[in-house]
């Protein structure tokens, strides 16, 4: 599940996904639009529930700074994809 929330100038994308020993990882990263300034975050839930409590906190919390989300989906669209090829470049630089 990939979630993305935008305002003006920052953006928010939220990754959920099982690793491979099936632990649930939620993963965060966050900066301005167009720049590379941001931050990434990966937290460990200990289960599928508790993963999609802190997505709902995490919405919770950009809906009430102004953010829109954008983006909510499954990770086997194209819009998926893009998203997953954006944190990836995050996570490398």
């Amino acid at each position: 599940m990939i979630i993305r929330w935008e305002s003006d100038h920052d953006y928010v994308l939220v990754h959920v996904h099982q690793d491979m020993f099936g632990d649930w990882i939620v993963s965060r990263a966050w900066g301005q639009i167009g720049t590379q300034f941001g931050g990434l975050k990966h937290m460990l839930a200990e289960d599928f529930s508790q993963a999609m409590t802190w997505v709902e906190d995490i919405d919770h919390i950009q809906i009430s700074r102004g953010f829109t989300k954008v983006l909510s989906t499954s990770i086997d669209t194209p819009e998926a994809k893009e998203a997953m090829r954006q944190l990836s470049l995050l996570e490398q630089s």
